[in-house]
């Protein structure tokens, strides 16, 4: 004889008691549910107890539907707190999928964000951890660690092509961390490849000597249309690679990965869009600017080409790459003053705003300027009357 197993109501009853008063009824119901870590019920049963306390209904309890206006501001945050509450417990129970549920209704990432930094990838990834780490990628709580994770377990082409897609979604820091995180694998996978091929020729090879180091005067490497690592990786990781710092080590490293693309043979060195045509010589220059090296020469440098192009769009899209280097070089000021009259007439509601960074930098003389120039009376009188608010 089988004894019946027994339901979440049989343990309410037991508890109980035999008393029905609405509070023994709710501590009965929360208890039990809380040790079956039935979560998403135990959620329904946190606002049953608000509405009992509110005087409200409790059918369809975490509607807002039939709460009176005067009582909906306590109710949603009652509503908040067991969001929270229920989304920790299913974080502690490793299901962050649900916990990002509650997290994510509330407008809060930073629990989940704390919980996927904890995580580390398994030796066999299995369903929940895909599911972590699309909730880190794809929905977007933690971008970086969700690249991390696909980086370790899908490889270097599937990561590529991944942050190509998702880099408008991401902030810049997001962006920074990305790319710094690429350029580091790539470095140390051509690094790897290099002394491979040089000590197969030359078994005296510097155990910690840089890629710079390795190509130094080896054109052997690159002889034959010879490579070390997938072209089309090392053509878009640089290119990643503007969205890093001065202070980011990976600069430097990028730097090194833009000399070995420079050294490979024509076919294998894939332009880029106005200015970065001659890809790596372009991506050099800028990755130095933005390292402290020679910064006023490069930032000349984008200038030249931008004056010297005949193409109306391919001027503009060199003169935001000016502004760019010039805002994060301390050369704001001297870019603006290059491309003041490439961008001028640039008022994206959305985005670039010539006349908003003018005013922005107190530039409104060069603002004036350009408005006189080109009989732009909305600009001219934004430049006078900003003017005359300081």
């Amino acid at each position: 004889m089988t004894t019946a197993s027994v339901t979440k109501i049989d343990s309410i009853l037991q508890q109980l008691g035999g008393s029905d008063s609405p509070e023994d009824v709710i501590n009965a119901l929360e208890a039990t549910l809380a040790a079956d870590h039935d979560y998403h019920r135990l959620f329904d049963a946190r606002l049953m107890r608000t509405r009992i306390r509110l005087g409200l209904p409790v059918t369809q309890p975490t509607s807002l539907d039939n709460v009176p206006a005067d009582k909906q501001a306590e109710f949603r945050d009652a509503y908040v707190e067991a969001a929270r509450e229920v989304g920790q417990l299913f974080i502690d129970d490793n299901r962050l999928t649900d916990a990002w549920a509650y997290f994510r209704t509330i407008g809060e990432s930073e629990p989940i964000r704390s919980a996927i930094e904890q995580f580390t990838v398994p030796e066999e990834p299995d369903e929940q951890f895909d599911e972590i780490m699309n909730l880190a990628l794809y929905e977007g709580v933690h971008m970086v660690k969700g690249l991390e994770f696909l980086l370790k377990t899908h490889g270097t082409c599937n990561s590529v092509t991944t942050l190509s897609q998702l880099q408008q979604q991401m902030t810049f820091e997001e962006r920074r961390q990305s790319a710094a995180l690429m350029v580091r694998q790539l470095y140390g996978d051509l690094r790897y490849s290099l002394r491979s091929d040089l000590e197969s020729r030359n078994p005296v090879v510097s155990p910690n000597a840089s890629i710079r180091e390795l190509i130094k005067g080896q054109d052997v490497l690159f002889a034959e249309g010879n490579y070390h690592i997938d072209v089309s990786h090392l053509h878009s990781i640089v290119g990643f690679a503007r969205s890093l710092t001065k202070n980011d080590p990976e600069l430097e490293q990028a730097i090194e990965l833009c000399e070995y693309g420079s050294r490979l043979s024509e076919p294998l060195r894939y332009p880029g869009n106005p200015p970065f045509e001659d890809y790596y010589e372009a991506h050099r220059r800028f990755l130095n600017g933005l390292a402290g090296h020679g910064a006023p020469a490069a930032l000349q440098w984008f200038v030249d080409r931008m004056q010297a192009e005949s193409d109306e769009n391919n001027k503009r899209l060199t003169a935001f790459v000016i502004l760019d280097l010039g805002q994060r070089t301390d050369q704001e000021d001297t870019a603006l003053n290059h491309v003041a009259f490439v961008l001028n007439q640039v008022e994206d509601p959305g985005g670039f705003s010539f006349t908003s960074l003018c005013v922005e930098q107190n530039r409104l003389d060069l603002l004036e300027r350009t408005a006189v120039a080109t009989d732009d009376v909305i600009a001219w009188a934004t430049a006078k009357l900003s003017a005359a608010a300081d």
